[in-house]
């Protein structure tokens, strides 16, 4: 998870972190985070397989923001 510029926070996955967020970074990321650089890593998890991270990713982006924070300062519950 990303924060934005704007205060907004962005969820998704990658196979490669540090490359995923430099993206976002030089606007080459998700459209969404294009208009709200610079962005910085708040939060993540690891997983063994793609579709176990994007089941996560899902999730998590069904998360209410205050849920969301919650997972930020270490107080949230995986799954």
């Amino acid at each position: 998870m990303v924060a934005c510029s704007d205060g907004s926070l962005y969820t998704g996955w990658t196979n490669d972190l540090e490359k995923r967020v430099r993206s976002h970074n030089e606007g080459k990321g998700a459209r969404y985070t294009k208009s709200r650089r610079p962005v910085e890593l708040v939060w993540h998890e690891a997983f063994p397989t793609k579709e176990e991270a994007m089941r996560r990713e899902y999730e998590v982006k069904q998360l209410t923001r205050k849920e969301k924070e919650a997972l930020i300062r270490g107080e949230g519950s995986r799954g």
